[in-house]
Protein backbone atom coordinates (compact mmCIF):
# COMPACT_ATOMS: atom_id res chain seq x y z
CA UNK A 1 0.00 0.00 0.00
CA UNK A 2 1.12 3.32 -0.58
CA UNK A 3 1.37 6.12 2.64
CA UNK A 4 1.67 9.78 3.58
CA UNK A 5 2.57 10.51 6.93
CA UNK A 6 2.05 14.30 8.12
CA UNK A 7 4.71 14.25 11.30
CA UNK A 8 8.18 12.86 11.85
CA UNK A 9 7.96 12.40 15.55
CA UNK A 10 8.51 9.72 17.53
CA UNK A 11 4.91 8.43 16.39
CA UNK A 12 5.12 9.29 13.02
CA UNK A 13 8.45 7.71 11.94
CA UNK A 14 7.99 4.71 13.81
CA UNK A 15 5.23 3.76 12.18
CA UNK A 16 6.90 4.82 8.84
CA UNK A 17 9.79 2.64 9.28
CA UNK A 18 7.42 -0.52 10.17
CA UNK A 19 5.46 0.13 7.36
CA UNK A 20 8.47 0.26 4.77
CA UNK A 21 9.67 -2.80 6.95
CA UNK A 22 6.93 -4.59 5.74
CA UNK A 23 7.16 -3.32 1.95
CA UNK A 24 4.80 -0.33 1.90
CA UNK A 25 5.51 2.71 0.06
CA UNK A 26 5.98 5.56 2.74
CA UNK A 27 6.30 8.94 2.79
CA UNK A 28 7.13 11.51 5.00
CA UNK A 29 6.18 15.31 5.83
CA UNK A 30 6.87 17.69 8.12
CA UNK A 31 3.63 20.35 8.60
CA UNK A 32 6.78 23.10 9.04
CA UNK A 33 8.46 22.32 6.15
CA UNK A 34 11.18 19.90 4.67
CA UNK A 35 13.98 21.59 6.03
CA UNK A 36 12.73 20.23 9.74
CA UNK A 37 13.33 16.72 8.63
CA UNK A 38 16.67 17.33 7.68
CA UNK A 39 19.46 15.34 9.90
CA UNK A 40 16.51 12.73 11.04
CA UNK A 41 17.29 9.21 10.67
CA UNK A 42 13.95 8.17 8.61
CA UNK A 43 12.46 5.44 6.73
CA UNK A 44 10.91 6.52 4.08
CA UNK A 45 10.78 9.07 1.80
CA UNK A 46 11.16 12.74 2.66
CA UNK A 47 8.93 14.84 0.78
CA UNK A 48 7.71 18.55 0.88
CA UNK A 49 3.61 18.58 2.77
CA UNK A 50 2.20 19.06 -0.94
CA UNK A 51 3.40 16.25 -2.06
CA UNK A 52 2.72 13.68 1.02
CA UNK A 53 -1.20 13.38 -0.47
CA UNK A 54 -0.21 12.60 -3.99
CA UNK A 55 -0.68 9.26 -5.10
CA UNK A 56 -1.65 7.44 -1.63
CA UNK A 57 -4.16 5.31 0.06
CA UNK A 58 -3.73 5.93 3.73
CA UNK A 59 -3.05 9.62 5.19
CA UNK A 60 -1.31 9.00 9.06
CA UNK A 61 -1.06 12.84 10.94
CA UNK A 62 0.99 12.76 13.51
CA UNK A 63 1.24 16.00 14.49
CA UNK A 64 0.18 18.02 17.96
CA UNK A 65 -3.52 17.96 18.37
CA UNK A 66 -3.37 22.33 18.43
CA UNK A 67 -1.40 21.89 15.33
CA UNK A 68 -4.19 20.11 13.06
CA UNK A 69 -6.17 22.78 12.07
CA UNK A 70 -2.79 24.59 10.28
CA UNK A 71 -3.00 21.73 7.71
CA UNK A 72 -6.83 22.04 6.91
CA UNK A 73 -5.71 23.14 3.38
CA UNK A 74 -3.81 20.15 2.61
CA UNK A 75 -6.38 18.43 3.86
CA UNK A 76 -8.50 19.56 1.61
CA UNK A 77 -6.91 18.47 -1.21
CA UNK A 78 -6.71 14.74 -0.15
CA UNK A 79 -8.80 12.48 -2.27
CA UNK A 80 -12.09 11.03 -0.54
CA UNK A 81 -11.01 7.46 -1.57
CA UNK A 82 -8.14 8.00 0.94
CA UNK A 83 -8.30 6.76 4.55
CA UNK A 84 -7.09 9.34 7.05
CA UNK A 85 -6.32 8.66 10.47
CA UNK A 86 -4.99 10.14 12.74
CA UNK A 87 -2.97 9.66 16.08
CA UNK A 88 -3.29 12.86 18.38
CA UNK A 89 -4.39 13.44 22.00
CA UNK A 90 -5.49 16.56 23.23
CA UNK A 91 -3.54 18.10 26.35
CA UNK A 92 -4.20 21.57 27.78
CA UNK A 93 -0.65 21.59 29.40
CA UNK A 94 0.66 21.27 26.18
CA UNK A 95 -2.20 22.95 23.69
CA UNK A 96 -3.58 25.25 26.09
CA UNK A 97 -7.39 24.42 27.04
CA UNK A 98 -9.65 24.34 23.44
CA UNK A 99 -12.86 25.43 25.36
CA UNK A 100 -15.10 22.99 22.47
CA UNK A 101 -13.16 20.28 24.11
CA UNK A 102 -13.14 21.44 27.16
CA UNK A 103 -16.67 21.75 27.16
CA UNK A 104 -17.24 17.78 26.13
CA UNK A 105 -16.50 17.27 22.39
CA UNK A 106 -15.00 14.20 21.67
CA UNK A 107 -11.19 14.88 20.89
CA UNK A 108 -11.42 13.20 17.26
CA UNK A 109 -15.01 14.75 16.56
CA UNK A 110 -12.93 18.42 17.08
CA UNK A 111 -9.90 16.80 14.59
CA UNK A 112 -12.66 16.08 12.14
CA UNK A 113 -14.22 19.12 12.25
CA UNK A 114 -10.85 21.14 11.60
CA UNK A 115 -9.89 18.50 9.03
CA UNK A 116 -13.23 19.23 7.56
CA UNK A 117 -13.42 15.60 6.80
CA UNK A 118 -14.42 12.07 8.07
CA UNK A 119 -10.89 10.11 9.99
CA UNK A 120 -10.41 6.79 11.54
CA UNK A 121 -8.92 7.53 15.16
CA UNK A 122 -5.92 5.21 15.56
CA UNK A 123 -2.29 5.14 17.22
CA UNK A 124 -3.29 7.26 19.83
CA UNK A 125 -3.57 4.75 23.05
CA UNK A 126 -0.05 3.74 22.86
CA UNK A 127 3.43 5.04 23.97
CA UNK A 128 6.17 5.23 20.56
CA UNK A 129 8.28 3.17 23.05
CA UNK A 130 5.04 0.43 22.60
CA UNK A 131 5.87 0.85 18.82
CA UNK A 132 8.87 0.49 18.56
CA UNK A 133 9.81 -2.08 20.42
CA UNK A 134 6.87 -4.48 21.41
CA UNK A 135 5.22 -5.21 18.64
CA UNK A 136 5.16 -8.75 18.00
CA UNK A 137 3.35 -11.59 14.98
CA UNK A 138 0.20 -12.37 14.57
CA UNK A 139 -0.81 -14.83 17.09
CA UNK A 140 1.28 -14.28 19.59
CA UNK A 141 0.61 -15.03 23.25
CA UNK A 142 -0.07 -11.67 24.63
CA UNK A 143 -0.02 -9.62 21.76
CA UNK A 144 -0.95 -5.97 22.49
CA UNK A 145 -3.95 -4.69 21.00
CA UNK A 146 -4.96 -0.95 20.14
CA UNK A 147 -7.91 0.78 19.57
CA UNK A 148 -9.83 2.08 16.36
CA UNK A 149 -12.66 4.16 16.03
CA UNK A 150 -14.17 5.79 12.78
CA UNK A 151 -17.55 5.43 10.93
CA UNK A 152 -16.52 3.56 7.78
CA UNK A 153 -16.18 -0.05 8.09
CA UNK A 154 -14.39 -0.85 5.52
CA UNK A 155 -11.38 1.74 6.21
CA UNK A 156 -11.43 0.45 9.79
CA UNK A 157 -10.71 -2.57 8.66
CA UNK A 158 -7.89 -1.36 6.08
CA UNK A 159 -6.27 0.31 9.38
CA UNK A 160 -7.03 -3.54 11.34
CA UNK A 161 -4.46 -4.58 8.63
CA UNK A 162 -2.23 -1.93 9.08
CA UNK A 163 -2.12 -2.62 12.52
CA UNK A 164 -1.09 -6.02 12.22
CA UNK A 165 1.58 -5.01 10.70
CA UNK A 166 3.16 -2.92 12.88
CA UNK A 167 2.75 -6.08 15.33
CA UNK A 168 -0.56 -5.50 17.33
CA UNK A 169 -4.10 -6.67 17.38
CA UNK A 170 -7.02 -4.05 16.96
CA UNK A 171 -10.12 -3.66 19.00
CA UNK A 172 -13.00 -1.75 17.21
CA UNK A 173 -13.88 0.97 19.81
CA UNK A 174 -17.00 1.96 17.72
CA UNK A 175 -17.93 5.22 16.08
CA UNK A 176 -15.98 8.26 15.80
CA UNK A 177 -18.23 9.47 18.65
CA UNK A 178 -17.25 6.74 20.58
CA UNK A 179 -13.52 7.20 20.26
CA UNK A 180 -13.52 9.23 23.81
CA UNK A 181 -13.04 5.41 25.56
CA UNK A 182 -9.51 5.56 24.17
CA UNK A 183 -8.52 9.39 24.99
CA UNK A 184 -6.13 10.19 27.54
CA UNK A 185 -7.74 9.50 31.30
CA UNK A 186 -9.39 6.28 30.44
CA UNK A 187 -7.74 2.50 30.91
CA UNK A 188 -7.61 2.03 27.50
CA UNK A 189 -5.00 4.49 27.02
CA UNK A 190 -1.48 3.57 27.21
CA UNK A 191 -2.07 0.32 29.75
CA UNK A 192 -0.25 -2.20 27.28
CA UNK A 193 -3.59 -4.57 27.08
CA UNK A 194 -4.42 -7.79 25.30
CA UNK A 195 -7.32 -7.43 23.02
CA UNK A 196 -9.44 -9.41 24.96
CA UNK A 197 -8.48 -6.60 27.73
CA UNK A 198 -8.54 -4.01 26.03
CA UNK A 199 -11.94 -5.12 25.09
CA UNK A 200 -13.29 -4.98 28.94
CA UNK A 201 -11.17 -1.79 29.41
CA UNK A 202 -13.19 0.12 26.74
CA UNK A 203 -16.31 -0.28 28.30
CA UNK A 204 -14.80 0.83 32.03
CA UNK A 205 -14.14 4.14 30.46
CA UNK A 206 -16.12 7.31 32.30
CA UNK A 207 -16.44 10.48 29.79
CA UNK A 208 -16.76 12.49 32.80
CA UNK A 209 -13.75 11.12 34.97
CA UNK A 210 -11.23 11.09 31.89
CA UNK A 211 -9.88 14.86 32.23
CA UNK A 212 -9.16 13.97 35.67
CA UNK A 213 -7.90 10.98 35.83
CA UNK A 214 -5.42 12.19 32.85
CA UNK A 215 -4.43 14.98 35.25
CA UNK A 216 -3.69 12.06 38.00
CA UNK A 217 -1.52 10.44 35.53
CA UNK A 218 0.64 13.69 34.87
CA UNK A 219 1.21 14.48 38.21
CA UNK A 220 2.20 10.81 39.08
CA UNK A 221 4.62 11.14 36.67
CA UNK A 222 6.04 14.86 37.09
CA UNK A 223 6.43 13.80 41.15
CA UNK A 224 9.24 11.32 39.86
CA UNK A 225 11.41 14.07 38.89
CA UNK A 226 10.81 14.04 35.21
CA UNK A 227 13.01 10.22 35.35
CA UNK A 228 10.42 7.94 34.12
CA UNK A 229 10.57 4.99 32.09
CA UNK A 230 8.08 3.32 29.61
CA UNK A 231 7.11 1.30 32.27
CA UNK A 232 6.46 3.96 34.83
CA UNK A 233 4.10 5.19 32.83
CA UNK A 234 2.30 2.40 31.86
CA UNK A 235 2.27 1.66 36.01
CA UNK A 236 1.07 4.68 36.41
CA UNK A 237 -1.46 4.54 34.09
CA UNK A 238 -2.56 1.22 35.69
CA UNK A 239 -2.37 2.01 39.30
CA UNK A 240 -4.84 5.34 38.52
CA UNK A 241 -7.39 3.22 36.46
CA UNK A 242 -7.37 0.84 39.31
CA UNK A 243 -7.61 3.02 41.89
Amino acid sequence: MRFGIIGAGPIGSNIAKKLVENGHDVKIADARGIEHLEGKNLTGTPVIIEDVIKNIDVLITSIPFYALPSIRNIIDKVGEEVVVVDTSNYYPQISGKIEDVENGMVESVWVSHRLGRPIIKAFNNFLAYTLEHHGTPEGTDGRIAIAVAGDDLSHKQIIRGVANDLGFDVVDSGSLSDSWRQQPGTPAYCTELTKEELAIALTKANKEKAPLLREKVMEKLIASGGTFSIHDVVKANREVFNS
